[in-house]
């Protein structure tokens, strides 16, 4: 707006700088167009979204944590920690710093990462939340200003800025137009992105990352007392120029990480292989018919694992039908493509197809003779609103199965059967057996209350 003086600050990172990580050096701005987008936000909120209503993933053992922890040293403890174990346990979780402008999701909440240092026969706990661009920004303003971006998918520029729990019907058709204008209009900067890293973490090449697959991940740094820093993005020397898998996979033998990012436009999937030291190798594209969530994938000793399933991104439906971006297509088949792992470009893929079916996540993967086999969590009819209740409202029961699925690269054949009941999800293994046969895997039961 002509005429108007803007209040700007510059949130930088204080550090050194260091190879394969940018800084973070956010801008956004203050004054009178950040103050009329806010109100014209508020009067969109109070006609169409109603009054505030509690929400299931804000509370209870969803509840967030609202502030950081400094490391607490000398925990009690019952019975014995060996003096020989050293090391710091970490996890990490969305958990909402401030309160949202209007609906929420369970993957709507800041990154915090949890660490429990354990040093000569001692304990100490710490929480800090990852020192996302987007945390920071709030931060400067005081509130949720990007609406707790959570989106896999980049429409136009404002995608990203919204999180998951605002973009149904027309009241999410205006919400992007808001975030379209506060990035065009530089109220907010999204230059260095717009991601929580609150999904998972992963160490490789002596880096521990708070990954989201929206973007790029966030390098962090373990002190000797047990706090965690936030070192910066992680932008491998600038190879990395788009969205970074919340679940890559790294080989026990030959210390590679294997990785995806997955997109609104073509390519929808862009597969990467990261060296045991570091480097990112060129990109390969993956050729799919549209955009869709694929959230994790799998890896053999020769093969990577890609899964086109049909739950799609149809904007369409989000205001003409009143629902989540992310529409489940029970008419198309699940499709499973195979590629050696050390491609160059996608021309030795191999599809197969299975009954129509969504996988948040895979168990492991393994060879046995012609076939490849995968572990994996298969959910017949997924529904992302199921994550988006009120309180009040009766949280809907996922029928998550674990599945084995083979894939048979001589025959082009592919069969699956059952191997538990329902409700199972969030498979673990012993990590040292990535890609390897081992007929065991620990998986979490849904509790639904």
């Amino acid at each position: 707006m002509a005429g108007e003086v803007e209040e700007e600050k510059k949130l930088s990172h204080v550090g050194r700088a260091i190879p394969g990580i940018a800084a973070l050096n956010p801008k956004p701005s203050k004054g009178f167009t950040s103050k009329a987008i806010d109100y014209i936000e508020e009067l969109i909120v109070k006609l169409m979204y109603g009054p505030p209503r509690p929400l299931h993933y804000l509370s209870g053992n969803f509840g967030p944590v609202p502030t950081e922890t400094p490391p607490v040293t000398d925990l009690p403890i019952t019975g014995h920690l060996p003096e020989c174990l050293n090391g710091e346990f970490v996890r990490v979780g969305p958990n909402a710093k401030f309160a949202p402008v209007a609906g929420y999701h369970w993957f709507d909440g800041d990154g915090m990462i949890h660490g429990l240092r354990i040093k000569k026969g001692k304990a100490t706990y710490v929480s800090r939340f990852a020192k996302t661009s987007k945390l920071k920004q709030e931060e400067f303003f005081g509130g949720a200003k990007f609406v707790k971006p959570t989106c896999w998918f980049r429409v136009l520029i404002a995608m990203p800025l919204l999180r998951t729990g605002d973009l149904k019907g027309l009241f999410g058709l205006l919400m992007i137009k808001l975030q379209i204008l506060r990035a065009k209009l530089k109220v907010l900067d999204v230059s260095y992105g717009t991601g929580k890293a609150n999904t998972a973490l992963v160490y490789h090449h002596g880096k521990l990352l708070a990954l989201q697959e929206l973007d790029k991940p966030y390098a962090l740094k373990v002190l000797e007392d047990g706090d965690l820093e936030t070192l910066g993005m992680m932008d491998y020397d600038k190879r990395l120029v788009h969205a970074f898998s919340a679940h890559p996979k790294v080989d026990p033998v030959t210390g590679e990480m294997f990785t995806f990012g997955h997109a609104q436009t073509p390519p929808y999937v862009t597969y990467r292989v990261i060296s045991k030291d570091g480097f990112m190798h060129d990109p390969v594209p993956i050729t799919i018919p549209e955009s869709i969530l694929m959230h994790d994938f799998a890896i053999t000793e020769n093969y990577a694992i890609f899964m086109d399933l049909p739950l799609c991104f149809r904007p369409k439906s989000m205001v003409k039908e009143n629902k989540l971006a992310f529409a489940f297509d029970a008419t198309k088949k699940a499709r499973f493509g195979v590629l050696p792992r050390y491609a160059k470009n996608e021309l030795q893929i191999r599809w197969f197809e299975l009954p129509n079916c969504f996988i948040f996540h895979n168990a492991n993967a393994w060879e046995e003779e012609d076939e490849v086999v995968l572990i994996t969590c298969r959910v017949l009819d997924p529904d992302l609103e199921m994550l988006n209740n009120s309180i009040n409202e009766k949280v809907k029961h996922y029928q998550t199965e674990l599945y084995e699925m083979r894939f048979n690269m001589k025959t082009g054949l592919a069969s699956q059967k059952k191997l538990s009941g329902s409700a199972v999800e969030f498979p673990r293994i012993n990590d040292t057996y990535t890609g390897r046969c081992r007929p065991d895997a620990f998986l979490a039961i849904h509790d639904y209350y």
